[in-house]
């Protein structure tokens, strides 16, 4: 046996995994198809919103309060800045998924915050244009976390702790033997494994093709803008989450942390394959994220610094899918982050290492089981 672990793809999340399952005292693989802490998938942006309130489902509220104390603990390990907890305010109108949502898990795990209502909005808030009846939740201890840097994180402490990291591998398939998994890989070379971690992002349903799970792959695009007319860090804008009806889509913004004030669209965006995304930004979206910021920001005049288009690997309930291969116990996937999985990543990773092990994953993620798109389960 080659491995007692080995993690196909070390984005986010295989990244985590590696890490894990290697200061178990595994002896660990992890195969990046690209170079590692490339820039191809859904893993990058510089910063990702990461908040506690969660409005998608207060279900992932307890996976959110472990996820901030392993990022604390990777900042002291590998001894980098991973989060920066300056506020984030969710905007809505009182009836909205974002509010309601927001508002009731936060309720339920008692997470602090404010309500703002119009008024308090236009006077806490004065760069923002709200519109009538909008309110606010404002979530002080949320902020971003920084994904570049946390992947470098996750794989030095992999391989500080023993694990061997390939770039550059390409997966073609994977099979039970007597023992374990045999890997087999573009060119030849296969491996073998007691268990496997399939962590492969957007490239999960080519790796996965015979499972034919729900996944559709979105392309997103993000933009930084330099803000004129003053600055536009934490001090004069927070992070927000806006949902709107003339929105194409709900609006987030990060501030300026050095890079330019981020914007993007979630979930706005064609369906597309991982090895197919047009990562051209063109000039006719670049041209509606302009006219979208003119009217929520009428006095500053953005000016765009850079964009990027990134996948999004969407289920058809936009939760995570997460379980055992049902054709080999000895394969964990987890998948289907839906464009919002970043801020779970240690998280996620703690639990895949359990479930390799035979061990529980010690948090409720039965809404989260890979079995739920299989219809003889």
């Amino acid at each position: 046996m080659d491995y007692d672990v080995a993690v196909l793809g070390l984005g986010g999340m295989g990244s985590a995994v590696a890490a894990h399952a290697a200061r178990r005292g595994l002896r660990v693989a992890g195969f990046e198809r690209f170079a590692l802490a490339h820039d191809l998938g859904s893993s990058v942006g510089r910063t990702r919103i990461i908040r506690k309130a969660y409005f998608e489902d207060a279900a992932y509220v307890p996976l959110l309060d472990r996820a901030y104390m392993l990022w604390r603990e990777l900042e002291e390990i590998s001894q980098t800045a991973l989060l920066d907890l300056f506020g984030v305010l969710m905007v809505g109108q009182p009836g909205s998924a974002t509010i309601q949502g927001t508002a009731g898990a936060a309720m339920l795990y008692d997470v602090p915050g404010e309500q703002l209502d119009a008024g308090q909005l236009r006077a806490r808030f004065p760069r923002l244009a709200f519109d009538s009846g909008e309110v606010g939740l404002y979530e002080p201890y949320a902020g971003v976390v920084f994904p570049e840097r946390a992947i470098a994180a996750h794989l030095t402490v992999a391989r500080n702790h023993g694990a061997h990291l390939y770039d550059r591998a390409r997966v073609r398939g994977f099979e039970a033997t007597e023992t374990g998994v045999r890997i087999a890989f573009e060119g030849g070379e296969a491996v073998e494994a007691a268990r496997v971690a399939v962590c492969a992002g957007p490239w999960s349903s080519e790796l996965l093709a015979q499972l034919r799970l729900p996944l559709r792959v979105q392309r997103n695009v993000q933009y930084w803008f330099t803000l004129q007319g003053g600055a536009g860090g934490p001090a004069e804008l927070p992070a927000f989450f806006l949902e709107r009806d003339d929105l194409p889509a709900p609006l987030y913004g990060i501030p300026d942390l050095g890079d330019g004030f981020k914007v993007a669209f979630h979930g706005y965006g064609e369906t597309t394959q991982a090895d197919q995304l047009d990562r051209e930004v063109h000039a006719g979206e670049a041209a509606l994220m302009r006219e979208t910021l003119a009217a929520l920001m009428p006095d500053t005049e953005p000016v765009l610094r850079s964009s990027k288009a990134c996948m999004y690997t969407m289920t058809p309930d936009g939760n995570f899918a997460i379980g055992r291969d049902p054709r080999n116990r000895n394969v964990v996937i987890a998948c289907g982050f839906s464009g919002h999985g970043f801020k779970f990543v240690p998280v996620i990773g703690e639990i895949v290492t359990r479930m390799l092990l035979d061990e529980d994953p010690q948090l409720d993620v039965g809404f989260l089981r890979l079995d739920r798109f299989f219809s003889d389960t």
